[in-house]
């Protein structure tokens, strides 16, 4: 039976570039791999083609002299490829450096397991706290390591023995052919012991679950959204494996006067139409509880911002101060009476263009287009 060409094994053409030709090699490997296909002949036939093509299209060499000569280059041991062991070594190689991450990560993940998950709390604060920060006392419900047994799942008394299976190494290999594949030993879960005596209080698990009383320093200057991190306060590791973490995420409270913008603060104050027209001093209230004035310049409108600096909020880990914005609000008067409404009357009758020039202007320019219609 006639061999395949190894650029057809792969799918691949024979300009191909080393990483498409790695990237090919990865998914039909996978793909073929006797993992996935278990008592497929085909595959595993498929599988060995797939790794013998790459060993030769990976080597520079041996890639020409098959771009040159074909299958013929390899055969009476012209290419040295007919070693058993020289081919099980190489391919230990390739597989190492293709999919080393993933095993990697497989040979991690027993060890990973064992440390405790992290937690999140969600934590809502008032602009007030966040200004001035706190210290804040927190209920967690979470894994503890178990007292009983000091986190090693064992009955006290008695030990955790060597798992038989893996003898303590907390993997196994498994032999396909050539090719030997390390796996997560199944007994044990990769924790390379087993408890033939489990501890009654947390049957085994080596810790239980108790609700945590916390204290977290909350820093003037949070902003909403802003993530605190408590190390090691997370959940308990399994059977004595280190704990996670616990992530504080802050929100802030709507605030009924202020609104924030970074460490900025606004604030809409509504003033009367007589304080807008003559001017004068007006008194605010600040974030910290203080009192202060700000100027009310003479025929201030709506819109019109007056700025006290380092009046508003902190900037975390720093001295500085944002400012306060004053957005005034010139409000029109209600339910007036006889006589005021006489009053309005004969102001408006002394109102000139030079007391309302924004008025006087728009009717003007309302005055230009309508002449400009009508004539055109």
């Amino acid at each position: 039976m006639s061999k395949r060409d190894y650029y057809e094994v792969l799918g691949i053409a024979r300009t191909c570039t080393e990483v498409e030709l790695k990237t090919a090699f990865r998914k039909a490997a996978m793909q073929f791999h006797p993992d996935r296909n278990p008592g497929d002949h085909v595959a595993e036939i498929r599988f060995k083609e797939v790794n013998e093509a790459y060993q030769i299209l990976s080597d520079g060499q041996k890639r020409a002299a098959y771009d040159r000569y074909g299958h013929a280059a390899f055969e009476q041991g012209g290419g040295g490829f007919g070693g058993g062991d020289g081919f099980g070594a190489s391919m230990a190689d390739i597989f190492e450096d293709l999919f080393g991450d993933v095993m990697g990560r497989r040979g991690r993940g027993a060890q990973g397991r064992n440390r405790g998950s992290d937690l999140r709390y969600n934590l809502e604060i008032t602009l007030e706290e966040a200004f001035a920060g706190k210290t804040e006392s927190l209920k967690v419900p979470t894994a503890v390591t178990c007292e009983s047994c000091a986190g090693s799942g064992a009955k006290a008394g008695s030990k955790p023995k060597p798992c038989p299976t893996c003898h303590g190494h907390g993997r196994v290999r498994a032999q396909q052919g050539f090719f030997a594949i390390e796996r997560t030993c199944p007994t044990c879960q990769g924790r390379g012991e087993k408890i033939d005596d489990p501890c009654p209080a947390c049957s085994g698990a080596g810790r239980v679950t108790r609700e945590r009383t916390l204290s977290v320093n909350i820093p003037p200057g949070v902003e909403d959204g802003t993530r605190i991190r408590l190390g090691g306060e997370g959940e308990a590791g399994v059977r004595g494996g280190p704990p996670g973490d616990l992530y504080i995420f802050l929100s802030l409270k709507p605030h009924p006067i202020f609104q924030r913008d970074g460490a900025d603060l606004y604030c809409r104050v509504p003033i009367s139409m007589v304080q807008a027209a003559l001017g004068g001093d007006l008194s605010i209230h600040t974030i910290d509880g203080g009192k202060t004035s700000v100027k009310v310049t003479e025929g201030a409108q709506t819109g019109d911002s007056f700025k006290l600096r380092g009046k508003g909020m902190p900037v975390l880990n720093r001295r500085d101060f944002g400012d306060l914005y004053i957005q005034a609000m010139v409000e029109t008067p209600q339910n007036l009476t006889r006589r005021q409404k006489e009053l309005l009357a004969e102001f408006e009758k002394e109102s000139s263009n030079r007391t309302q020039p924004e008025a006087s202007g728009f009717f003007a320019k309302m005055k230009d287009f309508l002449d400009n219609i009508s004539s055109s």
